[in-house]
C-alpha cells in the first residue's frame, strides 16, 4: 500500500511527538483512583449536568422578563422579537457541533472542562449585560457549549457497564430537579421583574468552581485512553486502512443516501412524519413561561385586580404566581421521563411514544386553560414541567425507533437525517408563530401555540397509532428497514 510521502526529518518529529504523547497517556492511566474516587466523580458530574440543564432551560424560564426589559428601551415588549433573535443565535449551535469530534483528539477530560466553564462564563456575559447586544453575546456563547454534551460522555466511559443506565439516569433527574434552583433564586433575588439578570449569577459561579474542581481532580477517561493508545501506535501502514475502512463504511451512508431509503420505507417514513408533526408543536416548549405569565396577568385584570396589562401586573404576576409555579416545573418534567423510560422497557417503543404524545397533549391543555383560569400555581407549575418532559420525551422514543428500524450501514445516517425532518415542523412553527406574536402582542402566545400544538399532536397520535410498529426487541444486527413494508 502507498503511504503518503515525508523526508526522514519530518518523519522522525513524528515519531518523537507520537512518543511524547504515548508517554503523556501512560502517566495519565497509571494514575491510581483513590477510594470512592467514582462516588466523587458521579458528584461533580451531576453538578456539571445541572449547570448544563440551567444554562439550557433559565432563558426559557425567563422570558417574559428578559423580553419587556431588553426590548421596552426600543419601544417594543414582545417575545416574538426575542424568538427572532434566539434564530440569529441559532448558527452557533451548528458550529458548536462542529466542534464536538475534537473531543476525539484531545480527550474528555479538556472538554469538559472547556464546556463547562464555557456555559457559566455564557451566564456571568448575560448577568453583567445592561444591552442588547452583550445579551446576544451570552446567548450565542451558551448556544455554542449546551450542544456538546461532554458529561454524558464522561459518565457513560466511567461507569460500570452493568450499572451504566441506572447511573446516567439518576445523574440526569438530578440534573432535571436542579431546575428547581431558578425559581428558587427568582424569589430570594427577584424583588422586581427588571432584576432577572440577578438570577443568572448563582448558577454560573457553581459551574466555575466545578470546572476548577474538574481540572485538579478527574481523571481522563481509561476508554479514550486506550483508544487513543491504541491509535497512536498503529503503523502508517494500519492507520492508512483504517482511514480508507471508515471512508467506505461511510460512503454506504449520508443524509440524502437515508432520507431516500427512509421515504421509500414505510416504517421510517411515517417516523419521519410523525416526527416532524410533533414538532410543530415546538413553539409551546419555548413559550410555557409566557403562557403562564399572561395567562395568570389576563385573568387578573378580567377580576378587577389591576386596570390593563402593564408594567405593574406584569411585575406582579413575576414574582408571584409564576415563580411559584416554576418550583413544580421540573418535578413535572422529571417525573414525565421517568415514565417514558419504564414504558419503553416493559410495553414497547410504540406504546411509550402514543403514552407520552397524550400526556403532552393532555398537560398542555390542563396547564393552558389552567393558568388562564389562575389555579393553584403548583398544579399548574407540575403540569407544565410534564408538558415539556413529554414533548421531549416523545422525540426522544421516535429517534429510537428509528434507530431500531434501519439497517446498520445506515442507522447514524438515518438518526441524524431525522433533525433534518424535524426542521420541517420547527420552521412551521416559528413561521406561523413569529409573525402574529410579534404583530399582536405577547397576550396572543398561548392561543398560538395552542392552535398549533393540539392539532399537531392529535395527528400525531393517530400516525403513530395505525402507521408505525413496535422496535423492542428488534434484531439491530438484521433489521433491513424493509421488514414492514
Amino acid at each position: 500500500m502507498r503511504v503518503k510521502e515525508i523526508t526522514p526529518e519530518k518523519q522522525q518529529k513524528i515519531i518523537l511527538k507520537r512518543q511524547k504523547e504515548i508517554a503523556r497517556w501512560e502517566k495519565e492511566k497509571a494514575r491510581p483512583k483513590k477510594n470512592l474516587y467514582f462516588v466523587y466523580l458521579v458528584f461533580i458530574i451531576s453538578l456539571i449536568y445541572a449547570t448544563d440543564e440551567i444554562a439550557s432551560q433559565i432563558g426559557t424560564l425567563m422570558k417574559t422578563e428578559i423580553a419587556n426589559d431588553l426590548f421596552s428601551k426600543y419601544g417594543e415588549s414582545s417575545v416574538g422579537l426575542l424568538d427572532i433573535l434566539s434564530i440569529a443565535v441559532v448558527p452557533f449551535q451548528a458550529i458548536g457541533l462542529l466542534y464536538r469530534p475534537l473531543a476525539d483528539r484531545w480527550g474528555r477530560k479538556t472538554f469538559l472542562i472547556i464546556n463547562t466553564f464555557g456555559m457559566s462564563l455564557a451566564m456571568l456575559v448575560i448577568f453583567m449585560s445592561d444591552n442588547l447586544f452583550l445579551y446576544f453575546i451570552g446567548a450565542c456563547m451558551i448556544q455554542f457549549f449546551i450542544p456538546h454534551d461532554m458529561h454524558v460522555v464522561y459518565i457513560m466511559e466511567s461507569s460500570p457497564s452493568k450499572h451504566r443506565a441506572r447511573v446516567y439516569s439518576s445523574i440526569k433527574f438530578f440534573a432535571n430537579m436542579s431546575v428547581m434552583l431558578i425559581p428558587l433564586l427568582r424569589k430570594a433575588l427577584m424583588h422586581d421583574a427588571s432584576e432577572w439578570r440577578m438570577v443568572y449569577f448563582i448558577p454560573a459561579i457553581v459551574g466555575v468552581v466545578c470546572s476548577f474542581i474538574a481540572l485538579m481532580t478527574a481523571r481522563e477517561t481509561d476508554s479514550f485512553i486506550d483508544s487513543r493508545l491504541r491509535y497512536l501506535r498503529m503503523t502508517d501502514e494500519e492507520r492508512e486502512l483504517e482511514k480508507q475502512q471508515k471512508s467506505s463504511e461511510n460512503a454506504q451512508g449520508g443524509l440524502i443516501t437515508a432520507l431516500k431509503f427512509a421515504m421509500k420505507h414505510k416504517q421510517l417514513r411515517w417516523l419521519y412524519i410523525t416526527s416532524s408533526l410533533v414538532n410543530i408543536g415546538f413553539i409551546g416548549t419555548v413559550n410555557y413561561q409566557v403562557i403562564l405569565s399572561y395567562g395568570y396577568a389576563q385573568n387578573y385584570v378580567e377580576n378587577g385586580l389591576f386596570a390593563s396589562l402593564g408594567e405593574e401586573v406584569m411585575n406582579a404576576v413575576s414574582i408571584g404566581p409564576v415563580t411559584t409555579a416554576l418550583f413544580m416545573f421540573p418535578v413535572g418534567c422529571a417525573m414525565a421521563q421517568v415514565i417514558m423510560g419504564f414504558i419503553s422497557d416493559s410495553k414497547g417503543r410504540k406504546a411509550a411514544a402514543i403514552t407520552t404524545a397524550v400526556n403532552c397533549l393532555m398537560a398542555f391543555v390542563g396547564f393552558s386553560l389552567g393558568s388562564r383560569l389562575a389555579w393553584n400555581p403548583y398544579f399548574i407549575g407540575f403540569l407544565c414541567g410534564a408538558f415539556v418532559g413529554s414533548f421531549y420525551s416523545t422525540n426522544d422514543v421516535l429517534i429510537m425507533m428509528i434507530g431500531e428500524s434501519a439497517p446498520t450501514n445506515l442507522r447514524s445516517s438515518t438518526m441524524s437525517a431525522q433533525f433534518i425532518v424535524t426542521a420541517v415542523g420547527f420552521a412551521l412553527s416559528y413561521a406561523v408563530s413569529l409573525p402574529i406574536i410579534t404583530i399582536l402582542g405577547n397576550s396572543i402566545t398561548g392561543i398560538v401555540s395552542f392552535t398549533l400544538l393540539v392539532p399537531a399532536f392529535v395527528s400525531a397520535f393517530f400516525a403513530l397509532v395505525r402507521k408505525t410498529h413496535d422496535t423492542k426487541g428488534i434484531d439491530m444486527d438484521t433489521v433491513t428497514g424493509c421488514d414492514w413494508d
